[in-house]
């Protein structure tokens, strides 16, 4: 359809942006292509063309499309001001009031409410408020070897800024200087993955400025789908003279946290010390834990097995095979919100995979990913228990309990650092 809207021989119509719509974006048929089809530049060409025709949607969807991808997203402090807004929203209990009164029902339209609905819990304090700009080895045994910049995201900044704190943390461990921004811009791939290429040409544009690529050796994200589209600058920018070089020079350092700390050659954490006493304790508290793989980090990055590496390598754990890891599990950006019958469809599948596996710990390396099957498992008697993290969360509490304390007691000490 691409093809025929692309030669002139199909309109741009209300069906043709529906297909669009309806695709997950999720890249398996990248990975599965023998011909190498560049099928997300194609994807995102082509909702591009149905947001430049406004075949679809009213003054309502043009208006929320504003208010989100052109105006809080691209303000980083406003981001934030609305993170605290609904963080007080959600903490003040006044949200589960709302809710149980219905008033939200009555009030909100329909579009809001499903993103009332799905909005992320808010965890203060974001990460700038966690991360130095400027942050070195103290270790002697961990001397700096590199210099990396450390990207912090949106949605990851608001609601999984721990993960963030442990990102660096893992990189202080293993001889990296860590350069966070306390001001960062947003990658730009909610824009590009909805059809709004301009906007994300001007994000990208502002994280090339932002940074000194010169004094830096990675560029490191630890979001999949982030880093996907971080990875593809040259790409979005190949006709702004201005940029394209530094554009590119940016597509070279972009790092996976995974895809890095194994290039690097990680250390694996040293068990924590166990007495006598504490070993039937330590050795009853083996930690199970199942991998999913976040769609663009292994069909957008092409990073598979560096995560479970990471994993394997952590004292304590038992990582267990997850039946069809490399399904999507329906978030896929904002699809949850657009295709919620299908996206629903998705996450069942994956919930109940999860569940075969008796793994107490779920680990996944994209923030979309993350509250997706948080709130999937929310609502799921059998999931009582259950964590959902990051891989390097767990790398990072390993690191801060060496010779502390037996992984029996891992889980208090890292509750500490969130």
């Amino acid at each position: 359809m691409m093809r025929e809207v692309a030669d002139g021989r199909l309109d741009v119509s209300a069906t043709f942006a529906e297909e669009m719509s309806y695709c997950l974006g999720c890249l398996a048929c990248q990975t599965a292509c023998p011909a190498g089809v560049d099928y997300a530049t194609l994807l995102e060409a082509g909702r591009g063309e149905v947001e430049r025709r406004h075949v679809v949607g009213g003054p309502g969807r043009r208006f929320l499309r504003w208010a989100t991808l052109s105006f809080l997203f691209r303000h980083p402090r406003l981001l934030r001001g609305f993170g605290r807004v609904m963080a007080f929203y959600q903490w003040s209990g006044l949200q589960n009031t709302l809710r149980r009164s219905e008033v939200l029902q009555a009030v909100l339209p329909a579009r809001l409410k499903q993103l009332e609905a799905k909005a992320p819990v808010v965890r203060l304090p974001f990460s700038n408020k966690r991360i130095r700009p400027h942050e070195a080895p103290k270790n002697l045994q961990a001397q700096s070897r590199f210099c990396v910049a450390l990207l912090t995201g949106c949605v990851q900044d608001l609601a999984y800024g721990y993960i963030n704190r442990a990102t660096a943390d893992v990189l202080l461990a293993n001889g990296c200087e860590v350069e966070t921004p306390p001001v960062q811009f947003c990658c730009g791939s909610l824009h590009a993955h909805n059809g709004e290429l301009e906007l994300a040409r001007d994000l990208a544009r502002r994280n090339l400025d932002a940074f000194d690529l010169d004094e830096i050796d990675a560029v490191i994200s630890n979001s999949g789908g982030c880093g996907s589209h971080l990875r593809r600058y040259e790409e979005l920018l190949h006709d702004d003279l201005s940029y394209r070089e530094r554009a590119a020079a940016w597509d070279r350092k972009v790092r996976d946290i995974h895809e890095w700390l194994v290039e690097i050659g990680f250390r694996a954490p040293r068990p924590a010390l166990a007495t006598d006493q504490s070993a039937a304790v330590v050795a009853s508290h083996e930690t199970v834990v199942a991998y999913d793989a976040s769609c663009h980090l292994l069909h957008g990055q092409k990073v598979a097995r560096q995560p479970l590496e990471l994993l394997q390598a952590i004292p304590g754990v038992r990582l267990v095979p997850l039946p069809e890891s490399d399904w999507c599990c329906g978030s896929a950006g904002i699809y949850s919100i657009t295709q919620p019958e299908q996206s629903a469809k998705l996450l069942a599948r994956k919930l109940d995979h999860i569940a075969s596996t008796g793994a107490t710990v779920l680990a996944t390396g994209n923030p979309g990913c993350l509250l997706q099957i948080e709130q999937g498992m929310r609502a799921d008697k059998r999931f009582a228990g259950v964590r959902v993290c990051h891989p390097v969360e767990l790398l990072a509490e390993a690191y801060r309990c060496e010779g502390a304390a037996p992984p029996a007691q891992a889980a208090s000490v890292a509750t500490a650092f969130r």
